[in-house]
């Protein structure tokens, strides 16, 4: 088929890949755009977001103290430069998308209503009921249709970053349609695939979340920062996972255990229920390990209670959470609390880049979760991520546009050569069931155990060396995988087995970032290092692929006006 060699390529169809796309589009209007998705954009996980996205909307807030918030929920491993351009730009992002079509849910005054979040001192928290990423992402991708100089390539699968002297020139990509491996050339390209949840067993990340990009990135030598760092988020529901927005507690919902307490007391009292997610997901362990949980076939679980909020609050501004409930727990919230226990829910690390989103490699940029600027550090605060996608999605999509309009255009047979040697490549690797034992599901499995027994909530070094050790073998029984299925259109085995090279190379770079990091810092919980070691780790780690394990270097966390201190709430 005829592909046009584009000036910026998006590898990612979601919030932050459609917010690159125009501002790209924006900067030039002879800027010719390609947006790569595996999905039908409007299926990106974006569109699973519920409950708000924060910005600095009222008189009682301001922008050193949601910076303060941002960088104290970090437990002060944000870089601090980073996080106070976000908060300056997050109020004009979120008004644009307003412009743009998102119907934020507004107070009877006609102000944009704002909500608690966790972690904040004030409330910051736009919101469009409980259904926050859907609108926002239907907003922007019907943006996007109005600019012609963005051409879709949906249900395309990249495989490779296409690199030719040391500079990435586009991507290598499975049309998903066809089978066959096409070359997409690019004069930058942009990481927004999301991040990687699915490395875990139990998680609200969508199936499509398996850090794509970010293996990607790393594959082609540009280092993952802080890996280690992944957030559970206190309320999701047992056995599915799927997610019960922070709003629910926003809103004034208990956290409750089996002896009808408010447990959050003993833990974060001043905040209770609106502490930070990390805090909030150890103390569901302590209360699991004394006994004040209840317990099913599903597992250990505390209950969430909305009852008191009364019906019309919660079909007003948590319409979804009763759908939900309902649909997948059959109860009415109106009338009984709903289980729930924590999950993986975000990862703080990702591909390693400035505050521009331009990595080490040239021509290469990251956005989103996919990406590390960074603003989370060691913990994300709730909200703060949607408004990060609009922030550094568009400042990603300046630069990498600025730069392709110095590029010359990349050579289109060299490009087309290295795609033809990914499809053989490909096609060779997974040939028919037979010698080929290994089981796709089974690596996935193991996989996904060992990461949660040795870097879930509560990690020591004995259990993350194992954790370690295990990754290594399953890169090992990778190479056995054959498939049974050798047909060529919408071959998801193909796709499936892919994925699970991606997400055994994110695997390892946080288990072994997890090793190395001897010190409890946000989300990074060592039961053999409880306290926070500033003068040995206060620095991003930077895992880089070897022949062998991975090599993990540190970086300086970049420091403004606020020193770290004791983390209190």
């Amino acid at each position: 088929m005829n592909i046009s060699t584009h000036d910026v390529l998006l590898v990612g169809g979601g919030g932050a890949g459609l917010r690159a796309a125009i501002a790209a589009a924006e900067s030039n209007e002879s800027m010719n755009i390609g947006v790569v998705s595996k999905v039908y954009p409007m299926r990106s996980h974006t569109v699973s977001a519920e409950g708000g996205t924060a910005a600095v909307m009222r008189d009682d807030d301001n922008l050193d103290l949601h910076a303060y918030d941002t960088i104290r929920g970090s437990d002060f491993l944000a870089d601090q430069d980073v996080v106070e351009a976000f908060v300056g730009e997050a109020r004009d992002e979120v008004i644009q998308l307003e412009h743009w079509g998102c119907p934020w849910s507004r107070d009877p005054d006609g102000r944009v209503s704002v909500r608690a979040f966790g972690g904040m001192s004030t409330k910051r928290t736009l919101y469009a009921a409980d259904k926050t990423g859907f609108h926002m992402l239907h907003a922007l991708f019907q943006t996007s249709l109005k600019y012609n100089e963005i051409t879709r390539y949906d249900e395309w699968f990249v495989t490779s970053l296409l690199v030719d002297d040391g500079q990435v020139k586009g991507v290598s990509a499975l049309n998903l349609r066809s089978g066959v491996v096409h070359a997409i050339p690019a004069k930058s390209v942009i990481i927004c695939t999301g991040g990687g949840g699915r490395v875990f067993p139990f998680t609200t990340n969508a199936a499509i979340k398996t850090g794509d990009g970010m293996a990607l990135a790393y594959r082609a030598g540009c280092p993952l920062k802080d890996m280690e760092f992944v957030q559970y988020h206190p309320t999701g529901l047992p056995g599915t996972g799927i997610l019960m927005t922070e709003a629910s507690r926003g809103e004034g919902g208990y956290m409750i255990n089996n002896k009808g307490d408010r447990y959050l007391s003993e833990y974060v009292p001043g905040k209770m229920e609106l502490g930070p997610r990390d805090i909030l997901s150890r103390s569901f362990v302590h209360e699991m390990r004394a006994g004040r949980t209840f317990e099913d076939a599903q597992g250990n679980y505390v209950h969430l209670d909305l009852r008191h909020l009364g019906e019309k609050v919660i079909d007003e501004k948590l319409p979804f959470v009763r759908e939900l409930t309902r649909n997948y727990v059959g109860i009415d919230p109106v009338k009984e609390p709903i289980p729930v226990r924590p999950v993986v829910h975000y990862m703080m690390g990702g591909v390693h880049t400035d505050i521009n989103g331009s990595t080490p490699i040239a021509g290469l940029y990251a956005a989103g979760e996919a990406a590390c600027v960074s603003m989370n550090g060691a913990n994300r605060l709730g909200s703060n991520s949607l408004s990060e996608l609009l922030v550094f999605g568009a400042r990603a999509g300046k630069s990498a546009a600025a730069f392709a309009l110095e590029q010359d255009i990349p050579s289109v047979s060299v490009l087309e050569a290295l795609a033809q040697d990914e499809q053989q490549k490909i096609e060779s690797r997974f040939a028919k069931s037979g010698e080929r034992t290994e089981k796709i599901a089974t690596i996935r499995q193991e996989m996904q155990n060992t990461m949660e027994q040795g870097a879930g909530i509560f990690r020591k070094e004995e259990d993350l060396k194992k954790t370690c050790e295990t990754i290594r073998e399953l890169k090992e029984r990778y190479q056995n995988v054959g498939l049974d299925d050798q047909s060529s259109v919408y071959n998801t085995e193909i796709t499936t087995a892919l994925e699970l090279g991606y997400t055994l190379d994110v695997a390892e770079t946080l288990a072994h970032s997890a090793l190395l990091r001897e010190e409890s810092r946000g989300s990074h919980s060592r039961s053999d290092f409880e306290k926070r070691d500033d003068e040995r780790y206060l620095k991003h780690s930077l895992a880089y692929q070897t022949d062998d394990d991975p090599r993990i270097d540190y970086l300086p966390v970049a420091m403004t006006r606020w020193e770290p201190e004791e983390r209190k709430y």
